[in-house]
């Protein structure tokens, strides 16, 4: 069973797209912020496969911050080097996916076709 990280401080995105990836077969675990996605992946880095993390978001601090996603990637990144990570955001922001990608992300993926989502992990974890 793979296990996808969930991070995205919307809980109404949150909830949709870990039930599109719940019916995808995927196994599934969800936080709202860097700081507890971070401490949620510590506790499970040997069972997440891969991790989809909302660009803007509270940071570490628990403050809204743009590109927050970027740091918690650069977190996670540090504790499993291997570990693919899909970077979300609401707008199409080419410069940040730019940034995502070159911080390690495995891909930047625009909200909204939560199908497209769950094509684009199976892609990535058959790589």
């Amino acid at each position: 069973m793979t296990t996808v990280l969930l991070v995205d401080d919307e809980k109404l995105i949150l909830r949709s797209l870990e039930k599109t990836l719940l019916r995808a077969g995927f196994d599934v675990v969800t936080a709202l912020d860097c700081k507890s996605g971070s401490e949620i992946f510590a506790q499970n880095s040997n069972v997440i496969d891969i991790a989809v993390l909302d660009l803007n978001m509270p940071s570490f601090d628990g403050t809204p911050k743009t590109g927050a996603g970027l740091d918690l990637l650069a977190d996670l990144k540090k504790k499993k080097s291997s570990l693919p990570v899909v970077i979300l955001t609401a707008y199409d922001e080419v410069t940040k996916a730019k940034d995502a990608v070159h911080g390690g992300a495995s891909a930047f993926f625009v909200k909204g076709r939560e199908q497209g989502l769950v094509e684009l992990i199976q892609k990535i974890l058959q790589a």
